[in-house]
């Protein structure tokens, strides 16, 4: 793995107090999942989302926007200049071809996982205490090592549409039911 392949940004969400972020992929340009679970971060006033890929058109992009939202591309995000596009007109981040974070200490990585060798690079590599990603739209969660490795589900294409949110102070993950 080649860090200098992929974006690092360091910061801190919300006020004072509990750092939570939330992690989504495979969106597909399901407009009504996706609002539903903005709403959700909203009310709870989580402002940092993770997207694993497969976002699939730009308009999906446009329902973050307000948010701090860091993308990366999967394999059905074909338009990848109209999605660059909005990404930047939302003024957000697009990491290539997997994004890392630190975050009120703790290491994130994220990618789309369709690229099993990266996947499993990032996994194995011992330098994250999560590593996100996509793509099976299966919700779960192993461990490599003392890197815990999330997938957070998929808001279309599935029976139960799921994301994830991290607390970061405690390292609980809750899994997030989209109606």
């Amino acid at each position: 793995m080649d860090s200098a392949q992929a974006s690092l940004w360091t910061g801190k969400d919300g006020e004072g107090g509990a750092l939570k972020i939330a992690i989504i992929s495979d969106t597909h340009d399901n407009y009504s999942a996706v609002d539903s679970a903005v709403e959700i971060l909203r009310e709870r006033k989580i402002t940092t989302v993770i997207h694993c890929g497969d976002i699939c058109d730009s308009e999906t992009v446009w329902l973050f926007q307000g948010l701090t939202v860091h993308f990366v591309f999967g394999n059905c995000d074909y338009d990848r200049h109209s999605l660059r596009q909005a990404i930047h007109g939302i003024g957000e981040t697009l990491h290539e071809p997997f994004g890392h974070l630190e975050l009120d200490g703790t290491k994130l990585a994220f990618v789309h996982g369709d690229d099993a060798s990266l996947l499993r690079s990032l996994e194995h590599s011992g330098h994250f205490d999560f590593v996100f990603h996509g793509h099976t739209h299966v919700a779960r969660e192993h461990r490599c090592g003392t890197t815990r490795v999330i997938n957070p589900g998929a808001l279309q294409r599935v029976r139960t549409k799921t994301f994830a949110i991290l607390d970061l102070p405690s390292s609980d993950v809750e899994t997030m039911v989209v109606g």
